[in-house]
């Protein structure tokens, strides 16, 4: 008796560890990456996994033509993001001057990959007009085309970098490293939208729909006017399910508005299936497999876009020509 009842107990007590460990998998695999979750508030998220991306397009085996300043930066720190970054987040902050010195939208930025922590940190005192110290970390403040670029080294493999007027940003993103063990912390955008992103998906952004377009209260792409709410809200993802799929979602105000957003969308992918020659370096042979491949529906207040992106258009993508300094931003 006294055996069986140790027996029932050991089971029941490896249930319930496998019962814990399978919510804790399911909470990490649900949450958003870490990178993400350290963000301050924003406009707009977008975030790069770069691990799956670099072996299906194989970008960090390709020859870089690099920008002088990037160069140099490779030089002092061993540090080559193609090749070294992992992940990478940006949030979007909305300027209330687009003619200030961070014109439309300025960025802060979690990378994580592989640094070496001595020559970064080098690199960064050389730089630096101002040294803070925050939240046990040290804040550098790198003047820049009128701008103060302020980056700080968050552990072994994580660096900050926020590029706006003040330092509540990269000062909110010290804080939230502090509790990035809690699975579902990080910004109201991400509480309110992250689980509409697909899962296991390698890219995808949420936010404001005119941001990356315009800052005049309207939305051109290829100079054609788009009938898009400037405050639209997007979900738009890649995921690798055999082959990369790309989802955008806009979420608008009406029913009417998401419709008269996928018939404009409809009318701009047939424009662009009639054209030639729209991205240097990429051949139409290229573009029609995904041009081919798009779908566009409107259900109640939403205008969704699908399409298969094909490996090889990826690969010519995103092989950059000239990469910018990744502290100085300069492009």
């Amino acid at each position: 008796m006294r055996i069986r009842r140790r027996t029932r107990i050991t089971i029941a007590v490896v249930v319930v560890i496998l019962l814990m460990l399978a919510a804790a998998f399911y909470l990490r695999v649900k949450a958003p990456p870490e990178a993400a979750r350290l963000l301050p508030e924003s406009d707009g998220i977008v975030y790069l996994n770069l691990l799956p991306l670099r072996k299906v397009s194989h970008f960090d085996q390709h020859p870089v033509a690099h920008d002088p300043d990037y160069q140099s930066f490779i030089d002092a720190t061993g540090i080559q993001f193609e090749r070294d970054l992992d992940a990478v987040a940006f949030a979007l902050h909305r300027m209330p001057n687009p003619a200030g010195p961070n014109g439309p939208v300025a960025f802060s930025e979690v990378f994580e990959g592989h640094f070496d922590g001595r020559k970064l940190t080098h690199y960064l005192e050389g730089l630096a007009t101002v040294q803070e110290s925050y939240a046990g970390h040290t804040i550098y403040s790198i003047p820049s085309d009128g701008r103060t670029v302020r980056v700080t080294i968050l552990g072994y493999d994580m660096v900050a970098v926020s590029n706006t007027p003040s330092a509540e940003q990269i000062h909110s993103i010290l804080d939230r490293y502090r509790s990035a063990a809690l699975p579902f912390s990080g910004s109201s955008l991400l509480t309110d939208h992250y689980e509409e992103v697909p899962l296991l998906s390698l890219a995808w952004g949420i936010g404001e729909i005119g941001l990356p377009f315009g800052d005049s209260g309207e939305v051109s792409v290829m100079g054609i006017r788009l009938p898009v709410n400037f405050d639209s809200m997007f979900i738009a993802s890649v995921r690798w399910t055999g082959s990369l799929h790309l989802r955008v979602d806009e979420i608008a105000q009406t029913e009417e508005a998401a419709a008269s957003s996928a018939e404009s969308v409809k009318a701009l992918v047939s424009f662009v299936r009639n054209a030639q020659g729209l991205i240097p370096g990429v051949t139409d042979a290229d573009l029609k497999p995904l041009l081919d491949s798009i779908q566009i529906e409107h259900r109640k207040d939403r205008a969704t876009l699908r399409a298969t992106i094909p490996p090889q258009l990826l690969e010519r993508l995103v092989v950059p020509g000239k990469l910018p300094s990744p502290v100085t931003g300069k492009q």
